[in-house]
């Protein structure tokens, strides 16, 4: 089977282009939670003009070697999570590098960068690293659990772990989609969703309340600034799977746009609403909600 080398150049441009919609729906997003608490919130250029000062930046403070990959595994995560998925269906140039059994490579990076962050933060030498490492993993298990639990249901569902052929299999109207055939893995799914895109009540490791710790206060200059630049690429990366896996997929721009905006703005909603949880709280929170409804979503199949 050869490989087709130009899907290369067309991956950098869909990599292009949900970079940029990312940094602009990460703005629009910090905009809209100011309006709910009475601010009028950044421009939504302000995330162009923080990227391109930290990426100008140097520092001279050395560290461990993990402590410099975390970013750079972080950000890997985010990128190949995007490039081996689908990013509008039935497009010979938006495929990206997608293949037969992309769906576990796909849930691979979604763990990736992560454990990459853990390691990275690790070496910081920060009091809190440690408090922070064990929040962030602690929170990321109990939150993919469910999430797993609704992959193996739509797989099961489908009879396949290619992300297209399950796309493929929502098409032909509204009532094809998995929200409508499988509503319990589509309901554990995304209660999964609001933990791992980190907004209140399931922003334990930036904890905003508390004192500043996290990566943005460990991390500086142009280290940041690959947090940055992965914090526009990787929630749009993971709200493509649920798109594809729950929402019928799209298969246009204009589409993409519309469904990744209301699926972001499920969390949006719920986080601008919500006071934070303990850890105690969050993880108890999805074992006793999330998991039996993705435990229900595979018996629904």
């Amino acid at each position: 089977m050869s490989f087709d080398w130009m899907r290369i150049p067309w991956s950098l441009v869909t990599l292009f282009i949900v970079f940029n919609y990312g940094l602009l729906l990460n703005a629009l997003i910090a905009k809209i939670a100011a309006r709910v608490g009475r601010r009028h919130g950044i421009p939504l250029w302000q995330n162009y003009v923080d990227l391109i000062k930290n990426y100008g930046q140097r520092t001279t403070i050395s560290h461990g070697v993990h402590f410099y990959l975390g970013p750079v595994f972080r950000l890997t995560g985010g990128i190949g999570l995007l490039l081996f998925v689908p990013t509008l269906y039935g497009s010979a140039y938006f495929a990206n590098l997608s293949f037969a059994g992309d769906l576990i490579l796909a849930l691979y990076f979604v763990f990736f960068g992560t454990l990459g962050m853990a390691l990275g933060a690790g070496e910081s030498g920060h009091p809190y690293a440690a408090l922070g490492v064990s929040r962030g993993l602690s929170q990321v298990t109990a939150a993919e659990l469910p999430f797993a639990l609704a992959v193996f249901a739509v797989a099961l569902q489908y009879q396949t772990l290619s992300v297209t052929e399950i796309v493929a299999a929502q098409q032909g109207g509204i009532h094809h989609w998995t929200l409508f055939t499988n509503p319990l893995a589509v309901a554990a799914a995304m209660l999964s969703f609001l933990g791992s895109m980190m907004r209140p009540p399931f922003d334990l490791v930036l904890a905003p309340q508390e004192i500043p710790i996290g990566p943005p206060t460990e991390y500086h200059s142009s280290y940041l600034a690959l947090l940055q630049t992965n914090r526009a690429i990787f929630p749009i990366a993971k709200v493509v799977i649920y798109m594809n896996l729950f929402f019928g997929g799209a298969t246009n721009w204009p589409v993409f746009f519309l469904k990744v905006f209301l699926i972001t703005m499920v969390s949006v909603v719920v986080g601008v609403v919500s006071p934070r949880f303990r850890v105690e709280q969050s993880i108890r929170w999805f074992l006793i909600w999330a998991v039996p409804i993705g435990i229900l979503a595979i018996l629904w199949v």
